[in-house]
């Protein structure tokens, strides 16, 4: 197994071959959380409701949760959310949520550099649902499925959701790339990314790695997300070349009462401030395409919170469909199908 990507066993045994000779029953599926299928109060209500009813993600018994959820959470932030959405809507006939639009363009991408297997894509929650696929997947005739997460760093809330739903069977023999964190080529392609923007734009005065958040108490439960997060920051500025006070760590888009992982992004950004810090470059190597989080959070939301201080805030795009994301994934791919024995 490469110290770069780690996976989990298959659920049964089958022998393959390098993916070099592999024959179609071959796929890959590259998975992502999700997201509505309009901009709507009706559709972000049904994504949220699947969303926040999973026990990875929220974990209240259900007697106390449903109720809040069903009578208070989704009437209240449901149209809410869906203006938020709306604002960063793609138009055109390929065109949606831009986690679902640059998902679906990575998968073909990944297609591109994998000719010899089948890629997809699926969603955790909402359409095209993981479920269905696996189990369209397992009727076109696919043996060997590997599943590919859309999350580098791994988290019980997340990656081991997206296990849960492979144990129960329905699709082909399966593996799961855990995390890919640390993986060469992912690392320099984030890097590369930050590279070219300063490059295109000029540096600016400090570059903030911003991961989305967690609740504290998963990692006090052992949950490895924090410190993957911040092994993919370090070696991300280790290939910038930054010294340790040209970047911070920190953590966005908290949800609740209890307490989350620190420092949090919206205090990282008034501090840079209170320091005088006029120019904040942000990438968000935790996603892999953009989304709400960062295309309306950090990108819009933050941006004009951290201009009403004086400064400018440049957001850096995830890696999307780009050619060297897919390389990346391709590279993680390879690897797993040809040690898959």
């Amino acid at each position: 197994m490469p110290a770069d990507a780690s996976i989990a066993p298959a659920t049964s045994d089958t022998h393959v071959d390098s993916v070099s000779g592999a024959a179609p029953d071959t796929a890959v599926l590259l998975v992502n959380l999700g997201t509505p299928q309009a901009p709507t109060a009706a559709a972000v209500r049904r994504y949220l409701a699947e969303f926040l009813h999973d026990r990875r993600v929220v974990s209240l018994t259900r007697w106390l949760w449903c109720p809040l959820l069903h009578f208070a959470i989704l009437p209240l932030r449901s149209s809410r959310v869906a203006h938020k959405y709306a604002s960063i809507w793609i138009p055109g006939e390929d065109g949606g949520s831009p986690l679902a639009v640059y998902t679906r363009r990575l998968a073909r991408a990944l297609q591109r550099e994998l000719p010899q297997v089948r890629v997809l894509d699926a969603m955790r929650y909402g359409e095209p649902s993981l479920r269905r696929s696996l189990q369209q997947l397992r009727a076109d005739g696919v043996r060997r499925l590997l599943v590919l997460p859309l999350y580098p760093q791994y988290s019980t809330s997340t990656s081991a959701s997206v296990a849960d739903v492979i144990a129960r069977g329905e699709g082909p023999t399966t593996r799961m790339v855990e995390d890919y964190y640390r993986s060469p080529d992912w690392v320099a392609a984030v890097a590369d990314s930050v590279r070219a923007h300063r490059e295109a734009k000029g540096a600016g005065e400090h570059l903030l790695f911003s991961f989305h958040g967690l609740p504290q108490r998963l990692a006090d439960q052992g949950d490895p997300y924090p410190q993957q997060c911040e092994a993919s920051a370090r070696a991300i500025a280790q290939a910038l070349g930054l010294a340790d006070d040209a970047w911070t760590l920190s953590y966005q888009s908290r949800f609740g009462r209890e307490r989350w992982l620190e420092p949090a992004t919206t205090t990282t950004l008034e501090a840079l401030a209170a320091r005088g810090v006029r120019r904040v470059d942000v990438v968000a190597p935790g996603f892999a395409v953009d989304c709400l989080e960062t295309l309306e959070e950090v990108a819009m939301m933050l941006a004009e919170e951290f201009a009403h201080r004086g400064g400018e805030l440049r957001y850096i795009p995830c890696l999307n469909d780009s050619p060297a994301h897919a390389a990346a994934l391709a590279t993680i791919a390879r690897e797993q199908l040809e040690r898959w024995t």
